[in-house]
């Protein structure tokens, strides 16, 4: 644990966000005493299932965090509360000044699969979002083209979701989260569905694209060598009820290159040092 902690004080010196960004604007996500409940009904009894305790987090303009831990820690019941599809049961949430809420365009929300509308070409499909705005259609089109070219998919703009291979439709739903003008997404797991390589080919893409204009983001990942890959800082959660148990800031410099991080041993030895301290916290 004594290196684990080098680490992290060498992190501290590496603040990858833009000269005076946390000072300039205000904290965009703030989380303070959160705890959150499920009702688990047996034997026609409801039981208080408890799948937050006591969350507090900050999350700074620009910053790129990755949330990691075991399945069923509450990692998505924090997006999902943060994103305003669940309620605060307890404790405050804001997000940028403001109580979480359904439907706000300010924040974006990517799931674990694509969620793409089978009757909608890729290119209207990253439209969909930007249809709420009542921009002009040439506008939508124009920025719908742009966001799928940048992910590699300029010769699939017609192409329907059933002409795609997965790791495709999954670049497209990229497209359509980053065409929106949110200045928050939220990310669950977006890569889960594809294999190592095409993996590492997203988490690339998803780099190239918030090096573009560094919006705040909070991922959500079981993968530790993508929340190292990809986040300025790894939170690490305790298992159900889910808890803060440590945190890491990543030592690497930007811009990044995924495939080349894993060719470097300094990356190894930092990735074998955040899963020591994950076991730990597991009471492995």
């Amino acid at each position: 644990m004594g290196e684990v902690k080098l680490f992290q004080l060498a992190a501290e010196k590496t603040d990858p966000r833009p000269r005076g960004a946390a000072s300039a604007a205000r904290i965009p996500i703030e989380v303070k005493g959160l705890s959150h409940y499920y009702l688990k009904r047996a034997d026609s009894r409801a039981e208080a299932v408890a799948a937050l305790a006591d969350v507090d987090l900050e999350v700074e303009p620009a910053e790129f965090v990755a949330l990691v831990g075991p399945s069923g820690c509450g990692k998505t019941t924090l997006l999902n509360i943060l994103s305003g599809l669940i309620e605060v049961q307890q404790g405050r949430v804001s997000v940028l000044d403001a109580p979480p809420a359904a439907a706000r365009r300010d924040v974006a929300y990517m799931f674990a699969r694509d969620a793409l509308l089978p009757w909608r070409t890729a290119l209207r499909n990253v439209t969909l979002g930007l249809e709420p705005l009542k921009l002009p259609a040439a506008e939508m089109r124009d920025r719908a083209g742009m966001m799928l070219r940048r992910v590699k998919l300029g010769e699939f703009l017609h192409a329907y979701p059933s002409q795609l291979s997965q790791g495709m439709r999954q670049r497209v739903a990229l497209a359509r989260t980053f065409a929106l003008p949110s200045q928050v997404l939220l990310m669950d797991e977006p890569f889960a569905a594809l294999d190592a390589h095409l993996r590492i080919e997203a988490g690339d893409l998803l780099l190239q694209l918030w090096e573009q204009d560094r919006r705040t983001v909070v991922f959500v990942t079981h993968d530790l060598h993508e929340a190292i890959a990809l986040a300025d800082r790894v939170i690490v959660f305790h298992p159900r009820p889910g808890r803060i148990a440590t945190q890491f800031k990543i030592p690497f410099r930007r811009p990044r290159s995924v495939e080349e991080l894993q060719e470097s041993s300094e990356y190894h030895d930092f990735y074998r040092h955040l899963w020591r301290a994950m076991a730990v916290g597991e009471g492995r």
